[in-house]
């Protein structure tokens, strides 16, 4: 049985790899976040489960939508635990998770909460 970890090879790393997952297609768009995703092509060749196709994961958590660096790092360590947790089950794409709404003024935890449930529906959404 294979750990939800969330290694370095889950996680997107070049502006490149940025782009083309925001250029696919968006599977969910919530009170805060846009998901949109990029799905891998198959290869024809037969891989060990190092190099196979897995989910990975992007975040862009804009500035203006979140001015003070302790909601946008809250908001990044939610949706990171909420894609670690799912992560086996996704089917290989490049996701990139988006904050696309100014965050209103409630209480960290609050907003933790409510990021933690919009997160986990979008990416069990993705899992269809």
């Amino acid at each position: 049985m294979s750990r939800a970890t969330f290694p370095a090879a889950a996680r997107l790393h070049r502006p490149t790899e940025y782009a083309a997952a925001l250029s696919g297609r968006r599977v969910a768009r919530g009170a805060y976040f846009i998901v949109t995703a990029h799905h891998t092509a198959p290869t024809d060749t037969i891989q060990s489960p190092a190099t196979a196709p897995q989910a990975r994961l992007g975040l862009v958590m804009a500035k203006r939508h979140a001015q003070l660096a302790s909601t946008r790092n809250a908001l990044k360590r939610v949706v990171r635990e909420a894609f670690r947790a799912q992560r086996l089950k996704l089917p290989p794409a490049d996701y990139v998770v988006r904050l696309h709404r100014r965050v209103e003024n409630i209480s960290l935890t609050a907003l933790k909460l409510a990021a933690r449930q919009e997160a986990d529906q979008h990416f069990a959404r993705a899992k269809k």
